[in-house]
């Protein structure tokens, strides 16, 4: 070989063949040394041990580096880390599908739960959508290929034996209001029927809790789980609330920012902490959750202030974190409601409190609804926000993440505590300033004392949704006359 620095000339060194055979031989002892290294007489046993073993330290460093890329300097890492994220989320979701089809698949197609008329023709909307063959559709559904093809021949069929059918229509006032309470509970499954009530009553369509649960119930009829648990427990968590204020001098809000109510709660990452070894958790720092600071405002019930850490605060960031929102407010409040953690219950806290003429209340230790306000605020906030949205791990995007929904439960979010009204309309800076929608014709209309009247006819009217910010889990629901 030939190489220009040197002459053109490539010189190469001596092979010494000795020492070349010495490291093969080493090389071969080595490998029948591994070759002859015995397993544990009962290894079978504890396979299945070590998968889940293997699976959870998988996601463990996996999300340890996800953390580290997700907050680097580099843009391009940190996108190629949300889709490999992005990636790695779908398939867990299509190997949750995969066991579920599976086990439909098991059963003879003739023992199958049948698809309902507004369900096929449901199939064939999301076959045109997605563009798929006769033979995808079929696969994706577990029917048959002629099935589907006989649905497609039979699109057109009239009647009410028609195999194919849309939602019935909207003749009549009932018909109306139920097609509408069901398209919101479709467009926004979070949603109860107290919810959708006070969202259609503040954009002038007036109907009560039971009617809106009554529309629900004529889809669906078996009970919903959904509304259960979050009417239930704001009911709960306001009659706590009632007992509170009577009897120990607990202070009633007069006024805004007169008294602030603060907690911490965690919000996973993964989705969860559970490992199978002991202690059967992860701990609860960053990159496996965030640690949130809840601040709220209890005469409006708005949210103050959502802060984000990496780990468990401190009380000394509390106060930083306080401080700089009295700053940022003019004014600090007299009270302040809190629970009896490290953070709160200390001297240094105490001491704050004392130099900017706060007063803090501690809720009991063990009785329930001492902070029902703070409380049911978190479980709104992780079953609206962090558990239906991919959580980033990188700093800025948490924060902006909670700033959206802080700023859509103030303005868009009807709230029970204060009769369907948002924390902005409380306060009197967004009032509603809406007449009432009256769709039907011979319903009168009343007047007020000067001559103005109360609500303007509406035939017919449209439900619109939008979403800020593009953001699916925060719907702004409008009515408008249909044109």
């Amino acid at each position: 070989m030939r190489d220009a620095a040197n002459g053109g000339v490539l010189c190469l060194p001596p092979v010494d063949e000795e020492r070349l055979h010495e490291l093969w031989k080493g090389f071969m002892k080595i490998t029948q040394s591994a070759a002859k290294t015995l397993l544990p007489k009962e290894w079978p046993r504890h396979v299945q041990s070590a998968m889940l073993h293997a699976m959870s330290l998988a996601q463990h460093v996996l999300t340890h580096a996800r953390g580290w890329a997700a907050n680097s300097l580099n843009a391009r890492v940190r996108l190629q880390t949300e889709a490999k994220r992005a990636h790695s989320e779908s398939a867990l979701l299509r190997e949750e599908m995969r066991i579920k089809d599976q086990r439909m698949a098991a059963l003879s197609p003739h023992r199958r739960p049948y698809y309902a008329p507004a369900e096929r023709m449901a199939i064939l909307e999301l076959r045109a959508a997605r563009g798929w063959s006769l033979a995808e559709t079929a696969r994706r559904f577990l029917v048959d290929d002629e099935t589907i093809s006989s649905w497609t021949r039979r699109l057109d069929e009239p009647g009410e034996k028609a195999l194919l059918a849309m939602p019935e229509p909207v003749n009549r006032f009932p018909e109306m209001v139920g097609c509408l309470t069901r398209r919101l509970k479709t467009l926004c499954p979070v949603l109860g029927k107290k919810r959708i009530a006070q969202l259609l009553a503040r954009e002038g369509l007036h109907l009560s809790v039971t009617t809106a649960g009554r529309m629900l119930k004529r889809e669906e009829p078996s009970p919903r789980k959904q509304d259960g648990p979050t009417n239930g427990s704001t009911n709960a968590a306001a009659s706590a609330e009632r007992k509170m204020d009577q009897p120990h001098g607990v202070v009633t809000a007069r006024h805004p920012d007169h008294l602030w109510q603060i907690d911490l709660t965690v919000a996973p990452t993964i989705l969860g902490f559970w490992v199978p070894w002991f202690p059967f958790t992860r701990l609860q720092v960053w990159p496996f959750c965030w640690w949130v600071v809840v601040v709220l405002d209890h005469f409006s019930r708005g949210v103050v202030k959502l802060a984000v850490f990496r780990q468990q605060p401190d009380s000394a960031k509390i106060q930083a974190l306080l401080s700089s929102l009295i700053r940022k407010r003019g004014k600090a409040p007299r009270h302040l409601v809190c629970d009896k953690g490290v953070q709160f219950w200390c001297d240094a806290f105490k001491g704050w409190c004392k130099r900017r003429g706060i007063r803090p209340r501690f809720g009991a230790i063990g009785r329930y609804g001492s902070i029902a306000v703070t409380e049911r605020f978190i479980q709104s906030l992780k079953t609206e926000c962090t558990r239906v949205i991919q959580v980033s791990l990188r700093d800025q995007d948490m924060q902006r993440q909670l700033e959206q929904y802080a700023q859509w439960f103030n303005a868009h979010r009807p709230h029970q505590g204060i009769s369907g009204r948002t924390p902005l309309e409380k306060t009197g800076t967004s009032p509603i300033q809406r007449l009432r929608l009256e769709p039907r014709p011979r319903w009168p209309i009343p007047h007020s004392a000067k001559g103005a009247p109360s609500a303007i006819r509406a035939p017919a009217l449209q439900l619109v949704v939008t979403h800020m910010d593009g953001e699916q889990h925060l719907p702004i629901v409008e009515l408008k006359l249909a044109a």
